[in-house]
């Protein structure tokens, strides 16, 4: 398989990345939070300057595709007047951070997000643009499966810990040193020359033999981890889930007319604040049973210029085959950019039709090679499991 090529970075509003639809812009909400007025300017936003099409990403940003050189100045401009641009592109790429949205008004959660932004705009270290932060110290880490380098979490006993992703326990922190630990492991990451290598990944990193100094090791055991959410109601508001990460202009406003404020999760659900009941709308999954939400898609072709296939058409015409226990990751190549690690069944496009991986990822070595999306669809063995 040809693995294409790896982007290092992350797009931006001031930074788009080039993609097969035009230019990708990706806005970071703070505090991964935007209100009405900011959700329905994205929508019109998308429509006026893009494609119409926005992405909920894993890390809780969203994104406007199909933007055009001419009209990516403007958006600026617009994106500014929601108050959702950043003084200049540094100051955007440092403000890498996921925020577990489960938390009400007054909480040390919201705070230490905060404090943490002000930090990171302030400049520690010089950071690799996919390096982030983790702000997960609920009474349960609904994070742990989100991409993180750095995390603020609980241990069992409620106490604050900071800890570095790939190492097991955390280190024991109060509440006025938690920013200060988190900053002093992405320090420590630089100078130990993490940026370096394993593509700027913590983890990677410390598997590749790094050792934490003693100052920043800890023996905190973590609080239990709860699984991802399904679609439903929530003491904080409706979750609605998004397939494939992927909204229309339009379902976006109709939210915006609905929510009071929006919050963004890595999951493809957005969290409806103010909304107290599930109303159906084109474009959003409501029912935790929808099969859509256990098949994963990257952008595929022809939005993604080194993608073979159109994943998505495929992904939603095989979800309603998949069995019940089953999850399904299409890829437009082997790269994977919509899901690192395996599934049930992975289908790879290549230029020679869809390699199948079953329990893997585009990684591992497929069962199958060169299946048409007819093969797979007029065969049900290829995804009951059969060889």
């Amino acid at each position: 398989m040809n693995a294409g090529a790896i982007k290092g970075w992350c797009p931006g509003i001031w930074q788009p990345m080039q993609s097969g639809d035009g230019l990708v812009v990706r806005i970071r909400p703070r505090e991964g939070r935007i209100d009405a007025e900011q959700a329905a300017g994205i929508a019109e936003l998308a429509e006026r300057y893009g494609n119409g099409l926005i992405d909920l990403t894993g890390r809780a940003n969203l994104q406007i595709r199909g933007v055009s050189e001419d009209s990516h100045p403007s958006l600026i401009e617009r994106l500014g007047q929601l108050r959702l641009l950043d003084p200049e592109p540094d100051i955007e790429a440092r403000r890498n951070i996921l925020i577990a949205p489960f938390w009400t008004a007054g909480d040390e959660l919201i705070s230490i997000a905060g404090e943490l932004e002000r930090a990171l705009v302030n400049g520690p270290a010089r950071l690799p643009a996919k390096f982030g932060f983790a702000v997960d110290c609920g009474k349960e880490r609904v994070l742990s499966g989100a991409s993180a380098d750095v995390r603020i979490e609980r241990d069992v006993d409620g106490q604050l810990i900071v800890r570095a992703d790939g190492v097991e326990f955390g280190r024991a922190v109060p509440r006025n040193g938690a920013v200060t630990a988190a900053l002093g492991l992405a320090e420590w990451f630089v100078f130990s020359g993490g940026a370096k290598t394993g593509r700027g990944r913590m983890a990677t990193h410390i598997a590749d033999g790094a050792t934490l100094p003693q100052n920043l090791c800890g023996h905190a055991r973590l609080a239990p981890k709860r699984a991802a959410p399904d679609p439903g109601l929530t003491p904080h508001g409706a979750l609605f889930g998004v397939a494939f990460g992927q909204l229309t202009s339009g379902a976006l406003n109709w939210l915006a007319q609905k929510a009071t404020d929006i919050r963004m999760t890595p999951w493809r659900l957005m969290l409806a604040e103010g909304v107290h009941e599930m109303p159906a709308c084109e474009g959003f999954i409501t029912h935790a049973d929808d099969p859509l939400l256990r098949v994963v898609a990257c952008s595929g072709a022809p939005r993604c210029r080194e993608a073979h296939a159109d994943t998505r058409a495929l992904a939603r015409t095989l979800a309603s085959h998949l069995p019940a226990d089953a999850r399904l990751h299409v890829s437009g190549c082997a790269k994977g950019c919509a899901q690192s690690g395996p599934a049930s069944i992975t289908l790879v496009a290549t230029d020679k039709g869809f390699d199948l991986i079953r329990g893997g990822s585009t990684r591992d070595v497929p069962v199958l090679r060169g299946l048409s999306g007819t093969d797979i669809l007029t065969n049900p063995s290829v995804l009951s499991g059969a060889r």
